[in-house]
């Protein structure tokens, strides 16, 4: 896998997470192993900002990425002091996600409309970095304001993260770098050709769910919680990205019967679903000698990074996962 780079995801804090002290020394061996980035993400729990915050006083190199903030719901001027701060503070190491995630989050907990999704991450966008330039922003009446704070980089770096065929080519219009979740490298090689010509050191990383074990079948169930609550829980019956690929994917009928017993309450049943074909297919797990090809399939692909999230829930096996993938990677 020469020349891929090897992240890995926090997600979130919730009950079930790490603390932030494990957090940290995660993020440490991670370091210590020659990872390249971690990455928090938005949804209703932890703040990824001030998380990535914590994890850059306790690291001195690795890459901080928000994987992802939601346009849709944070306002773009208060985005770019998040990441110019947050660049401060780490010396130079913040990458900068969005997506336009979906109306559960934003219409039912943020109470922003739903509305042009798509057009709303391309202005934010476009106004996060103007912001980052130092340009003066206005909205309204009065004078225009600069913010008082730049980035230690002089281009941070902005991922949009996008499923669609029309979010992907925004991504590679706008973006210095493509967030794809839970596709296969055959998904990843036709997005890779929509986004059309893009920037030198354009990143495409996508973002997988990852177990590593000689059971097959216990790797797919560790993953499947997870998987179920994508495809079934995510957004709403009419907005769920995840289920829409995998519906891409050629699983429809699985897609839509696990999305049902998810929202019936139903959700040991929603698991059970998940037919082996399509975790196979989403996610990157089984024995090594099979994640080792699936991760040369990625590379193939057009990956550069690759960013990995562990559904472990200790901290000793995420540890035992971080070296496993660092040691299938080399």
């Amino acid at each position: 896998m020469s020349g891929v780079r090897l992240g890995f995801t926090i997600g979130t804090w919730g009950p079930s997470a790490l603390g932030p002290a494990e957090q940290a020394e995660l993020a440490q061996e991670a370091e210590r192993l020659g990872y390249d980035s971690v990455w928090a993400s938005e949804a209703y729990g932890a703040d990824p900002g001030a998380v990535l915050t914590w994890l850059a006083a306790h690291t001195t190199r690795l890459g901080l990425g928000a994987g992802v903030l939601q346009a849709t719901a944070r306002g773009p001027v208060t985005a770019a002091l998040l990441a110019a701060t947050v660049d401060n503070l780490s010396g130079g190491r913040f990458r900068l996600g969005f997506g336009a995630s979906g109306p559960q989050v934003v219409e039912a907990w943020h109470g922003r409309p739903y509305t042009r999704p798509l057009e709303t991450v391309r202005e934010t966008v476009g106004i996060v970095r103007a912001a980052l330039a130092g340009e003066p922003v206005r909205h309204g009446p009065g004078e225009p304001l600069k913010p008082t704070i730049r980035p230690v980089q002089e281009r941070l770096p902005v991922y949009v993260a996008a499923m669609g065929p029309r979010a992907i080519a925004l991504a590679g219009e706008i973006a210095d770098g493509w967030l794809p979740m839970h596709c296969p490298p055959s998904y990843l090689a036709e997005g890779k050709a929509l986004l059309g010509p893009v920037a030198p050191g354009f990143d495409v990383a996508p973002m997988l769910l990852t177990y590593v074990d000689e059971d097959v079948e216990y790797a797919r169930d560790v993953l499947r919680p997870m998987l179920a609550i994508y495809l079934g829980g995510m957004g709403s019956r009419e907005a769920n990205f995840y289920n829409r690929l995998a519906v891409r994917l050629g699983f429809a009928d699985a897609a839509t019967r696990v999305q049902e017993l998810y929202l019936s309450g139903r959700r040991g049943e929603a698991m059970d679903a998940l037919p082996d074909a399509l975790i196979d297919e989403m996610t990157l797990c089984g024995p090594p000698s099979r994640v080792a090809a699936r991760l040369s399939e990625y590379a193939e692909a057009g990956a550069t990074t690759i960013i990995t999230g562990h559904a472990a829930s200790s901290l000793p096996e995420r540890v035992d996962q971080l070296r496993l993938l660092a040691e299938l990677a080399a």
